[in-house]
C-alpha cells in the first residue's frame, strides 16, 4: 500500500490475552474491573511490582522528571525513602508547602508531582506504601489518579460548523457543539486544580479540531484559531478538508466525509504538533467521522485514545444495515459502520450516553 494507513485485522479472539467484562452489570464499572485485575498481578510477588516502579522512574513531562529519580533504583530503596519521606513530613506542619522540602526530597530520590504541601504529599506516599504492603484495587486507583498525566488534551469532532455563535440551525450542527463547549471548560478547571494539587507549575492546553470552512457563511469557521470564551487555555482549531484537487471551500454533509479523512488526519497532525510543542496526552473522539480521526491519530502518535460513542449511527437509524444497498449510495453507513468498529475495538477507553449504546 502507498497509503500512510493500512488496515490492520487482528483475529485473535478478544478476552485471549486482556480481562474482558463478562457481566452487563460491569458495563460502566471498566476501571474497577481493570483495577481488580491489575493488583491481582501486583499482589502476585515482589517482582510485578517493577513495571509501577520503572514506569514512575520513567515518568516526564518535556524532558522534566517527575515522581522518582535516577537515587532510585530498587523497591527496597523505593520503600526506604518513602519510609524517610514520611518520617520528615510528620516532623513539619501540614500546610508547608513543597518548594521548602524540594530539596531534601530530591536527595531522598523523589521529584515533583507528590502534591504541593505536605498533606497531600504524605497521602499519596502513604497510598504508595499501602499498595507495597498489599496491592489494594480501591488505593491502586486512588494513586494513579494522583499520578500528574494530563497536560496537552485533543478533542476532534471534525463535521459540522463547530463555532461559539451564529452556528446552530445550521446543518450538522446542533447538540455536540453545546456538549463540547461545556466539556473542555470543565476539563480545563479538573486540569488545572488537579496541577496545582499535585504541586507542578505546568500550563495545560486543550485543542478542540473541527474543520475549517473558507466559504464560512457568516460564522468565525473560516477563523484557523479561536479562543473558547470561560477559558485560559483552550481554543478551537480549524483545518481545512483537502484532495488532489486542493482545499474544499464549502461545506459538505457529514455522511460524504470520508474520502478527506486519511489526509485530513495527517494535516492535524502536523497542526497540532505545532501548536502544542508536544504530542497530546490524550486524543478524545466525538461522532463516528471524529472517533476514526481519533484512531488514526492516536495510532500514529501513540497516545492514550478516548472514544464517544454518542448515537451511534446503527442505533439511530433502525434498519440501516439490513436496508444497506438502499441507503448507503445517499449515506454512506457502511463508512460508517466500519468506522464505529474500528474506533470502538482500536480505542482505550470508551463513554456512551445510553446502556443501548
Amino acid at each position: 500500500s502507498n497509503s500512510n494507513f493500512v488496515l490492520e485485522l487482528d483475529f485473535e479472539p478478544f478476552n485471549a490475552s486482556f480481562p474482558r467484562p463478562s457481566m452487563s452489570k460491569s458495563i460502566g464499572n471498566g476501571v474497577q474491573f481493570l483495577n481488580r485485575h491489575l493488583s491481582s498481578k501486583l499482589f502476585q510477588d515482589k517482582e510485578s511490582l517493577y513495571p509501577l516502579l520503572n514506569f514512575l522512574k520513567a515518568h516526564n513531562y518535556k524532558g522534566t522528571t517527575m515522581m522518582l529519580n535516577d537515587r532510585i533504583q530498587s523497591l527496597r530503596g523505593l520503600q526506604s525513602s518513602l519510609r524517610k519521606a514520611e518520617e520528615y513530613l510528620l516532623s513539619v506542619p501540614q500546610d508547608t508547602p513543597y518548594s521548602e522540602f524540594n530539596h531534601r526530597f530530591q536527595e531522598l530520590g523523589l521529584e515533583k508531582g507528590w502534591g504541593d504541601t505536605a498533606k497531600r504529599v504524605l497521602d499519596t506516599l502513604h497510598l504508595l506504601l499501602d499498595l507495597l504492603e498489599a496491592p489494594d484495587p480501591a488505593n491502586l486507583e486512588k494513586f494513579l489518579g494522583t499520578i500528574p498525566m494530563m497536560f496537552n488534551v485533543v478533542i476532534l469532532s471534525p463535521h459540522g460548523y463547530f463555532a461559539q455563535s451564529n452556528v446552530l440551525g445550521y446543518p450538522d450542527t446542533g447538540g455536540q457543539v453545546v456538549y463540547i463547549l461545556d466539556q473542555v471548560r470543565a476539563l480545563e478547571n479538573e486540569m488545572l486544580l488537579r496541577i496545582k494539587q499535585q504541586g507542578l507549575d505546568i500550563t495545560p492546553k486543550i485543542l478542540i479540531v473541527n474543520r475549517l470552512l473558507p466559504d464560512a457563511a457568516g460564522t468565525t469557521c473560516g477563523q484557523r484559531l479561536e479562543k473558547v470564551i470561560g477559558t485560559e487555555h483552550t481554543d478551537i482549531i480549524r483545518v481545512p478538508f483537502r484532495n488532489e484537487n486542493g482545499i474544499l471551500r464549502k461545506w459538505i454533509s457529514r455522511f460524504d466525509v470520508w474520502p478527506y479523512l486519511e489526509t485530513y488526519t495527517e494535516d492535524v497532525s502536523s497542526e497540532i504538533m505545532k501548536e502544542m510543542q508536544a504530542k497530546p496526552d490524550l486524543i478524545i473522539g466525538n461522532y463516528s467521522d471524529g472517533n476514526l480521526v481519533a484512531t488514526l491519530l492516536a495510532h500514529k502518535l501513540g497516545v492514550t485514545q478516548c472514544t464517544i460513542a454518542h448515537a451511534l449511527e446503527k442505533t439511530k437509524y433502525p434498519n440501516s444495515d439490513i436496508y444497506l444497498d438502499k441507503f448507503d449510495s445517499q449515506y454512506h453507513f457502511s463508512c460508517q459502520f466500519t468506522a464505529d468498529l474500528i474506533a470502538m475495538n482500536h480505542t482505550d477507553f470508551i463513554i456512551t450516553s445510553t446502556f443501548q449504546e
